[in-house]
């Protein structure tokens, strides 16, 4: 594990994702981020609304299907604002 950080592009690629730089490689990074937050966020939302009527494990696993049908549109109409405003 520790080689994986001696690697010349692997360091760059951390600097930019840390630094905020937007590119294709940090924006996909930032959208898988934001659709595992999103599916661990609907799971937690579904366990609570519904897990009384239709057992927590369903509502959870529901919850984590269809919360990122609204954050991912979201994320990346975000980024594309992002990108636009950083380069004009």
């Amino acid at each position: 594990m520790r080689d994986i950080f001696s690697y010349q592009n692997v360091i760059n690629f951390l600097k930019t994702l840390a630094d905020g730089d937007l590119n294709l490689a940090t924006e996909f990074v930032w959208v898988i981020i934001a659709t595992a937050l999103s599916m661990i966020g609907g799971a937690i939302g579904g366990m609570l609304l519904a897990g009384k009527d239709i057992g927590y494990s369903f509502s959870a696993m529901l919850g984590a299907l269809f919360a990122p049908a609204g954050v991912i549109p979201a994320i990346l109409l975000g980024l594309a604002a992002l990108n636009f405003l950083t380069n004009y």
